[in-house]
Order: structure tokens, then sequence, then C-alpha cells
């Protein structure tokens, strides 16, 4: 089957890799879409692995304020070198985790942040609903694990869903980061306040 410039041009759109990657994506899957995507996903998620490695000392810390004040956001993001720190493709990244930030208002960036009283305290909580909810003996450290995993996409900011587009987490939103600037980027740290919010 035949290829169109234009099929590959908005598979290079959505995920930012090259032009040959994305051609030989559609020709592999029978210029079906949505498993090119996948495919160029996951061989993101390989070349991005290999970058972890890489020490990302330069980067950017992007502020961003919404609704005339009202939220605050400044979260640091970090790549390997000056070049790529003052590119726009960095810099619209920073903005994009920015407004990510101010919208679902994560608590941590990984899960291996979250405190373990706060995940046992969640276990527990979910136990007492499944209990009370009725659910047999044999189902419930299941019920358990889902209700944990779906608090974790809720807090942790590299789980939850890109608000721009519910099928890409931010861990994938990074990876196709990295793998089309070509450099180890790690978000750093972030805080968000909002006004009359206690901090913590």
């Amino acid at each position: 089957m035949s290829i169109t410039t234009k099929e590959i041009k908005e598979l290079r759109e959505k995920t930012s890799a090259g032009f040959l990657d994305c051609k030989k994506a559609l020709e592999e899957h029978d210029g079906d879409f949505e498993k090119a995507v996948d495919y160029l996903r996951k061989k993101g998620l390989a070349k991005a692995a290999k970058r972890a490695d890489r020490v990302a000392s330069e980067g950017v810390l992007e502020l961003y304020n919404h609704g005339d004040g009202r939220v605050g956001v400044m979260v640091e993001i970090n790549c390997e070198t000056d070049f790529v720190a003052r590119s726009d493709a960095f810099r619209e990244l920073a903005h994009e985790l920015a407004l990510q930030i101010a919208a679902l208002s994560p608590l941590w960036v990984t899960e291996e942040e979250i405190p373990e009283e706060i995940l046992a305290k969640e276990q527990e909580i979910a136990k007492e609903r499944a209990l009370q909810e009725g659910k047999p003996e044999n189902i419930i450290d299941r019920i358990v694990d889902g209700r944990v995993d779906k608090f974790k996409d809720e807090v942790v900011l590299l789980r939850q869903a890109y608000i721009r587009d519910d099928k890409l987490t931010i861990q994938e939103l990074l990876n196709e980061a990295i793998v089309a600037i070509g450099e180890n980027i790690i978000i750093r740290r972030f805080t968000r306040w909002a006004v009359g919010e206690k901090s913590n």
C-alpha cells in the first residue's frame, strides 16, 4: 500500500517522530494511523530510556499565572545543554507542563515521591470502602490496588492524562519531547499556589 506525504505529515505532527520513522511505521502497519502512533510511542519510550542516564543540569524555571493571578505555578525542567534550554520546543514543553499543573493540581512529580504513610492511608480507605460496599473478600486486594492506582493517576504529574490529549500521559508527552529534542529531559520540581489556600 502506498503511503501519502499527507499521512506522514499528520503522523509527524501527532508524534514528533522523524519523517522516515513515520513512513516506516505507516508502511509496517498497512496505513493504520493508530497502530503507527502506538508503534512510534513504544519506540520513543525505548529511545527515551536510553537517554535517561545522561546528566540534565541545564534548563528553565517556567512561571505561569492563571485566572487574573488567582493560581500561580513555578516548574523547573532540566535538559543537557544550554542550547536546548533556550529552544522554542523546550520552552513550549515547560509552558505546557505549567498549564497542566495549574489545571490539575498534582502533588508530586513521580509516584516514588509519595510518602509511605499517605499510600498506607489510601489503601486503608480503599479497603474500608470495598468492605462497606459488600465486595467479596477474595477480590478486595485487587479493588484496593485499582483504587490506589487511580489515586496515583490523579496526584502524580507524570501519571496524569495530558489536558490537551487525554489519550496521552505526561510521561508519554515527556518521552515524545525527549525523542524529538534529542536530550534527556527531567521535570525536577514544581510549586503551585492558589489564592486563599494554605501551603503544605
